[in-house]
């Protein structure tokens, strides 16, 4: 196997047991850095502070990491401009932080006669989102909900 010591110097190309007796002699651990090579290659290191740095190096690479969530506004058909216009706003305030928005339009009751109602209202907001965000998913009637995903441009 090829080592490589404490320090990171090339020790050569060495049996096991040289290595072995090296890394006992230095005390630290012998690990094997990279086994799909001919030969393997293997370390002189302190094996637990390896795996701290990498938990550390992990934990350090999800706080950087953004992660996209599905926020739900809910309509109803009958819905009166200005609470259109404020859930619109909501609307926008979470796709500009990123996030993506789901538009359920619920039915009640008699309200299922005038589908067409809920058909314009959700070309509305389509439209007052059109320079922020665009359909990403257009659902089906399923039950008595509409549901529209979008997403930031």
């Amino acid at each position: 196997m090829r080592l490589i010591g404490e320090a990171g110097e090339q020790m050569g190309i060495v049996s096991i047991s040289e290595a072995m007796e090296s890394a006992r002699s230095a005390g630290l651990d012998l690990v094997e850095v990279a086994s799909g090579t001919e030969p393997p290659v293997c370390k002189i290191m302190d094996y637990g502070k390896l795996k701290y740095d990498q938990k550390k190096k992990d934990q350090e690479s999800k706080k950087k990491q953004h992660v996209i969530r599905v926020k739900e506004i809910r309509f109803r058909p009958r819905i009166s401009d200005h609470d259109l216009e404020i859930k619109v706003n909501r609307i926008k305030k979470f796709i500009s932080e990123g996030n993506k928005v789901k538009v359920t339009l619920m039915y009640r009751g008699r309200e299922m006669a005038r589908q067409d109602l809920g058909e314009q209202l959700i070309r509305r907001i389509e439209d007052s989102l059109s320079d922020v965000a665009e359909v990403e998913k257009r659902g089906d009637l399923e039950g008595r909900r509409i549901s529209v995903v979008m997403s930031p441009k």
